[in-house]
């Protein structure tokens, strides 16, 4: 398995207002870093708001865009809160394994290996427990409590892990993915297709 390279200098503070272009952000001069180029009042400690969110979770993400200097660290955070009933649905990172713990409540998470096998692996998780979800693989977290809330907070190993929720992405496409293909592909039929491409795909990432 490939490293990544090795780093140059201490850190790479995030200059996001340089026009050069590469995979990342370029580094700011050493001279005009400063110490909260490291540091973001970012109110993890506080409950947030998972009441205008249709599927009931809110996440809050610390990654590059919002702390420049993660830049080229290959580590972020969030904290997740989830009301009751309420869940992170099936989505990916991309470009990072994710490790959770469970600060309040409890959770069911789980994920799905990749092609041929699909293999499920889920889990209850409650207060203090620990759960890790390989790179790139289907997985969600759901608050099975009716009337508790539940708060987790999640470490990923990329200043910029991504996300694609499955459902958003599949049937909140812009423009829309063809309706013969999403048919073909669940083997359902078209108004069905044309039913979930009319919902309001929402982002529950802040």
């Amino acid at each position: 398995m490939a490293s990544d390279p090795s780093p140059l200098q201490d850190f790479c503070v995030a200059d996001k207002d340089s026009p050069v272009r590469v995979n990342g952000f370029p580094c700011k001069d050493v001279k005009d870093v400063k110490v909260d180029d490291f540091f973001l009042a970012a109110n993890l400690d506080k409950p947030m708001d998972t009441t205008k969110s249709k599927v009931g979770s809110n996440v809050t993400l610390v990654n590059v865009m919002k702390l420049a200097g993660l830049n080229t660290l290959g580590i972020s955070m969030a904290r997740i809160d989830y009301a009751p009933n309420g869940q992170n649905p099936p989505h990916t990172h991309p470009r990072a394994t994710e490790i959770l713990t469970v600060l309040e409540g409890s959770l069911y998470v789980g994920f799905v290996t990749s092609n041929p096998d699909n293999k499920f692996f889920s889990k209850m998780l409650n207060k203090g427990d620990v759960f890790v979800f390989p790179q790139g693989l289907i997985h969600f977290q759901f608050n099975p409590s009716h009337d508790k809330p539940a708060v987790a907070i999640a470490a990923l190993s990329s200043q910029n892990p991504g996300a694609i929720t499955i459902a958003n992405a599949v049937f909140g496409s812009k423009p829309p993915i063809a309706d013969e293909v999403l048919a073909k592909a669940f083997q359902v039929d078209k108004n069905v297709v044309d039913w979930l491409q009319a919902q309001f795909w929402e982002n529950n990432h802040n």
